[in-house]
């Protein structure tokens, strides 16, 4: 079904525009940042009856204009973000370049993983550089999907994740695989001599004022890269901000100039959706506006619509029943036909 009439059934559901169970959601609007407010309601009342979201917030220019806890954790407990964890590794790999942990986003891996390398490597492993790990492009076979059980099971996840057959040429085909993400945590780890978690604290907890909880990791300790954060939908609400300040939180530069823009350039595409995959964020495009996201399984999303100045956070439950459901999709719509168009015809209108 299209995203457009996804949210037309929701709609359908709800009462008018402005009814009292969603006007608790919705948070006083200073005069230069305003939503729509009959198309806010009517969205958060259209988000209340998708049985698998939890929580939504909304906001525009830094300023939270809606918030609701449908059903669920609160704002400020931190939850499973699924491969939005993606999106967070991509910032720690951007941190990392800009301290001079890693030379550039084409230094080649194995200055950092080269003894992890399988006896007589396939040669395209010395190919492999630390920006083919961000963009999904490193080649190798991948690790999610089927594949996620038997390569979580294995004694050692970053040999495994090396010495899976190549796919495509490094550089080439995007393939999407959490264990290509866990290389880049593995190579963080070695390359600072400190662990994934405390270079998360120090570099996005510290300086966003958030709570970064422990996550798993791996048989010999490397963080989990790519999978199994936690963060409160507050937490990713300032993360979310950052790359749509340009890497500034409250004018003090967090991420490396330029690395938003290039985190926000495609690179890969995906054969599932067909959308294009930056530096640890996906690309969309909802009419005229485009849109940037970070995506975990279930519904965990963090939406950036740039020229409208809108960041959305959704938590959804990431355990359905059916895989499949069409959740994501009214997600999506929910966005395209809901937040955005409050967004255009509120006050301050881009």
């Amino acid at each position: 079904m299209h995203r457009r009439a996804l949210l037309a059934s929701s709609l359908a559901l709800i009462p008018a525009a402005g009814c009292g169970e969603t006007a608790s959601a919705i948070l006083p609007q200073r005069p230069t940042t305003g939503l729509d407010p009959a198309r806010l309601a009517a969205a958060m009342a259209a988000a209340e009856q998708l049985p698998r979201l939890h929580n939504v917030i909304v906001a525009r220019d830094g300023q939270a204009l809606a918030e609701q806890v449908f059903r669920g954790p609160g704002l400020d407990t931190p939850v499973n973000i699924k491969s939005a964890s993606k999106s967070v590794l991509a910032a720690l790999g951007g941190i990392a370049i800009g301290q001079g942990v890693f030379e550039g986003v084409d230094q080649p891996i194995s200055a950092f993983l080269g003894d992890r390398f399988p006896a007589a490597p396939d040669p395209r492993l010395s190919q492999v550089t630390i920006g083919h790990l961000l963009s999904m492009q490193a080649g190798l076979g991948s690790t999610s999907g089927p594949n996620y059980g038997a390569w979580v099971s294995s004694r050692d996840w970053v040999r495994a994740a090396l010495a899976r057959p190549f796919e495509a040429e490094p550089g080439g085909r995007m393939v999407y695989s959490t264990g290509t993400s866990h290389l880049l945590s593995a190579a963080l780890t070695r390359a600072s001599g400190r662990s994934t978690l405390a270079l998360a604290r120090d570099g996005l907890g510290e300086p966003l004022d958030i709570e970064v909880p422990s996550w798993p990791a791996d048989p010999q300790g490397i963080y989990f890269g790519g999978n199994e954060m936690r963060l409160s939908p507050r937490a990713l609400l300032k993360f979310g901000e950052l790359y749509r300040n340009d890497g500034l939180h409250a004018g003090v530069r967090v991420l490396p100039e330029n690395w938003v823009r290039d985190s926000w350039n495609g690179r890969g595409t995906s054969r599932w959706s067909g959308n294009p995959y930056g530096y640890g964020w996906w690309l969309r495009s909802a009419g005229r506006h485009e849109v940037r996201f970070a995506w975990g399984y279930g519904g965990q999303m963090v939406f950036v619509v740039p020229d409208l100045r809108l960041t959305v956070v959704m938590i959804s439950d990431p355990s359905p029943v059916e895989q499949r459901d069409g959740h994501v999709d009214r997600l999506h719509a929910l966005l395209d036909e809901g937040f955005i168009p409050a967004a255009e015809t509120g006050s301050g209108q881009a």
